[in-house]
């Protein structure tokens, strides 16, 4: 992978984004690119907007002004593949793992040998052939969420949304689950965006960090984040860069 910016073209284009309910001004007037196959990372003070700033990339709800595109299109979900990951458990618990992992490819209506072809793909990745006729109830809560990495990695999205997705999870199961999803990442090139409040997280997975202000949210500073993989906690640069996001964001 090569660093963000390094002649990778603009995959998702933020511009002059803001959000206001009523008079109370969430998000203000928010630009900044993502490039194709990057993977960023977004930490912010509690309360900042977060959520709402992905709710407004996926356009589940209506942005108050600027323009969100996607190859430089109007983001818009029936055209644009846009997956999303949530802090709360989402596999659907009647569908198997294969079947889980097959629902969007499906809905999509692609031909069948393709999605045979992914969804053993994306299930080899993730670990689970010998579980894919599992439900989940079977299984754990990491293999559970693997599931759903699998799921929205198989669709092969124009930009892969993860908020909070280990939250619940664990410290030894966030460091198993955070190499995972690296792996993935690094095998099939997709253009992540993931939200956390855990600068540690942040630093292990991102190329590029975008440090969010306090409401009214702006983009504070970005960082780069360039160590090589798999990165070490312990590494000098690490704890600095660490430390460096840490003193940006103001958590009162």
């Amino acid at each position: 992978m090569q660093a963000a910016g390094n002649g990778r073209k603009v995959k998702v284009a933020v511009r002059n984004l803001t959000k206001k309910y009523g008079d109370l001004l969430v998000l203000d007037d928010i630009s900044f690119d993502v490039r194709d196959g990057e993977f960023l990372c977004i930490v912010g003070p509690t309360g900042c907007g977060k959520t709402t700033f992905l709710n407004c990339l996926t356009r589940l709800i209506p942005l108050t002004a600027g323009e969100i595109l996607i190859d430089g299109e109007p983001a818009d979900p029936r055209r644009h593949n846009l997956a999303f990951v949530f802090q709360e458990p989402s596999a659907m618990p009647w569908l198997t793992v294969e079947q889980n992992v097959r629902f969007g490819l499906e809905i999509k209506r692609l031909p069948e040998n393709e999605i045979r072809e992914r969804v053993d793909r994306v299930i080899r990745l993730v670990g689970l052939s010998d579980f894919r006729h599992y439900y989940p109830r079977q299984l754990s809560a990491s293999m559970v969420q693997r599931v759903v990495i699998a799921r929205a990695f198989a669709v092969n999205p124009d930009l892969l949304l993860m908020d909070e997705p280990y939250g619940q999870l664990d410290i030894k199961l966030r460091y198993h689950l955070e190499d995972e999803v690296v792996r993935i990442w690094q095998e099939l090139g997709t253009t992540v965006l993931f939200v956390t409040h855990n600068i540690e997280e942040a630093v292990y997975l991102a190329e590029r960090i975008l440090v969010l202000s306090q409401k009214p949210t702006k983009v504070k500073a970005e960082v780069h984040v360039d160590l090589p993989r798999p990165r070490n906690f312990a590494d000098p640069e690490f704890v600095r860069i660490r430390e460096e996001v840490t003193e940006m964001i103001k958590w009162w």
